[in-house]
């Protein structure tokens, strides 16, 4: 049986090696290692590794080197399925179905990324001949020596429409695979497919397991419209779910004297290759804004990873957006930290103008992530300086809270928020020691009266909207079951926010997972699994409610676009209900009950249900289109 990578990269992600191959091997840590004895030899020294961040071991006495499955395989004799059959089970993963079209599918990418390889070598050659000499000069410009240009894949795409498609195909590739690998461009009305990359010094893209998946590519031309280019989306790449520069920075983090190190997140390609010649293991998103699936990715990484943006006011509002989007997804081993530059420098600039110590000296200068998020509160709402300005402050802080989808990290930032404000806006003697009781109080009578709440049951009743829109709620996941791709972009969010539905809650959470274990599953076949796993009854009452939504995304005539909008909004809205609903239930069971607050609060939430329910998000979405 095939598995696909996806899959098996999922299960690997799931799983740390020292826990799989402690169960049979006794391991010490060491730095950022874990140590035994050979399971292969026999010895009195331990030469048994185990790397984590790696995902590997390695045994010197008996050269044995790879994973998890491999090692199932060595100790235990199992076949490949059968040791990824039993650490599926270990994961909580299902085993993907028998897939006919797999092996097709593996072979046809195996096929692309052949000709992805023979085009980053010819654009390699590229840099070093007359041809490349402006490449060259911006390179030597930008302090980058020759000696680095293999170890970052550098090349030069010449300003020929057809220079590197003549030279794939004289190899035997047809145009339509260069197309479909992203390195030709179809037109629209018909003709022949040219280069997509022209007069551009070329930066290699490599996944997660370091395998060349596109290219991105910077215009030597200044009047170039696009400074940056990138590959499209392709069947080797998907742009949200890639990080510039990923293998090289776990590398340097496996290489770290600091088990503590955290990888870096910049904005360029330049600003990744200035940072890892400095040794910091940095990493660049696709030229947008991260998203979910990235930062999973970086979260696999290390448990803080650091944003580097510029000092400017620009930086600051791409600091801002990081910040909303990751805020339902912390957890309390899953957090960010920021740091911004001086003088609106970038991490390439610093390099070149004084050197790696003081750029790395620069990228300690951290800010944590609760802090950046009540300086971002307190910039939305402007001068305090009406008590008005200070109770929305207040309102904002508190649903900004809410909106962790970690119950425990949602009081606790809830308390750090509230305590700030009192601290820095009414620094009184009096309110100090409010705020300091507001931080550190004993909650344990609270907890013990929480306890009743730890249930998916209680979590999801805590989470019901009080106007219980269940029509849109059915709609919301009716769109999600016919539109299984934007499932995989939002899987992180769905996988930590709850609908207030314990059925739903449920239903969502097989749905990510079977996304995931079978890849381009039919919107047919996704209700026949899910009406085995039983949920054929959750699904009727999806059908009878969904209707009377009147949720344009469901209508037969909506384009893929409008559907993919309306309902990313439809979501996004309706996380910022239950946000505001778990502010709510958190303010009730506060020891300072603030009467006002929860007055505007609940005011803001109805607003808010009115707007899912009543058929004024669907009119203004659609005003926004015509």
């Amino acid at each position: 049986m095939r598995f696909d990578d996806r899959f098996l990269d999922e299960l690997k992600s799931r799983l740390r090696p020292s826990d799989v191959i402690g169960r049979t091997v006794k391991l010490k840590r060491q730095g950022r290692e874990w140590v035994g004895l050979s399971p292969f030899t026999k010895e009195k020294s331990p030469s048994f590794f185990v790397n984590d961040d790696k995902g590997f071991f390695h045994d010197f006495s008996s050269g044995k080197h790879g994973d998890v499955i491999s090692f199932l395989q060595e100790t235990e004799r199992l076949s490949f399925p059968e040791a990824v059959e039993r650490l599926a089970a270990e994961a909580g993963m299902q085993m993907p179905a028998e897939d006919p079209q797999a092996a097709e599918r593996e072979q046809k990418r195996q096929g692309l990324a052949d000709w992805m390889d023979l085009a980053q070598k010819w654009f390699a050659a590229n840099l070093r001949r007359s041809v490349g000499k402006a490449a060259r000069d911006y390179l030597e410009r930008r302090g980058l020596p020759e000696d680095q240009w293999e170890r970052f894949g550098l090349g030069y795409a010449p300003n020929d429409r057809e220079g590197l498609k003549t030279a794939l195909v004289q190899r035997g590739a047809k145009p339509g695979e260069l197309v479909e690998a992203g390195l030709l461009i179809a037109p629209e009305g018909g003709g022949s497919p040219y280069d997509r990359f022209r007069d551009r010094l070329m930066f290699p893209i490599l996944d997660a397991r370091g395998r060349l998946v596109s290219f991105g590519g910077r215009a030597m031309n200044p009047d170039d419209r696009a400074k940056y280019l990138n590959g499209p989306e392709s069947p080797l790449f998907h742009k949200g779910a890639t990080l510039y520069g990923l293998p090289e920075a776990r590398r340097i983090l496996g290489a770290a004297s600091k088990s503590t190190e955290s990888v870096i997140v910049v904005e360029g390609y330049m600003d990744v290759i200035a940072c890892q010649r400095a040794g910091l293991p940095a990493v660049a998103p696709m030229g947008t804004a991260l998203t979910e699936e990235q930062m999973a990715l970086l979260w696999r990484v290390s448990t803080e990873p650091v944003l580097c943006f510029d000092g400017d006011g620009a930086g600051q509002r791409a600091a801002f957006r990081a910040i909303e989007r990751a805020l339902p997804l912390l957890k309390p081993d899953r957090t960010f930290s920021f740091v911004a530059l001086p003088d609106g420098k970038d991490p390439d600039d610093l390099l070149r103008e004084r050197g790696a110590p003081a750029l790395r000296e620069a990228l300690t200068n951290t800010q944590p992530f609760s802090r950046m998020l009540f300086e971002r509160e307190r910039a939305a709402v402007g001068p305090l300086d009406t008590p008005e300005k200070e109770a929305n402050l207040l309102l904002r802080l508190r649903k900004a809270a809410a909106t962790i989808g970690d119950p425990d990290l949602a009081r606790t930032y809830k308390d750090y928020l509230v305590g700030a404000f009192y601290q820095s806006v009414r620094p009184s003697e009096q309110e100090r020691k409010q705020a300091h009781r507001t931080l550190y109080r004993d909650r344990r009578a609270k907890r013990a009266a929480q306890i009743m709440d730890v249930t998916p049951e209680g979590r999801a009743s805590a989470l019901t909207l009080s106007k219980a829109p269940k029509p849109i709620l059915s709609a919301i996941v009716e769109g999600l079951i016919a539109n299984p791709s934007l499932i995989q972009e939002r899987a992180e969010l769905l996988a930590t926010q709850s609908l207030g539905d314990v059925g739903l809650d449920r239903l969502v959470s097989d749905l990510v997972m079977l996304t995931y274990d079978a890849e381009g599953i039919g919107e047919a076949m996704i209700r026949a699994r899910l009406s085995a796993m039983g949920h054929e009854e959750t699904l009727r009452r999806i059908d009878r409610t969904a209707a009377i939504s009147h949720a344009p995304f469901l209508a037969a005539g909506a384009s893929l676009d409008d559907v993919r909008r309306w309902l990313t909004k439809a979501i996004e809205v309706l996380l910022d209900a239950l946000a505001l609903t778990r502010a709510l239930d958190e303010l009730k069971r506060d020891d300072h009950f603030d009467a006002r607050a929860f007055s505007e609060m609940k005011a803001q939430r109805d607003q808010v249900d009115r707007y899912l329910t009543g058929g004024t998000l669907w009119a203004e979405e659609r005003a926004t289109v015509h």
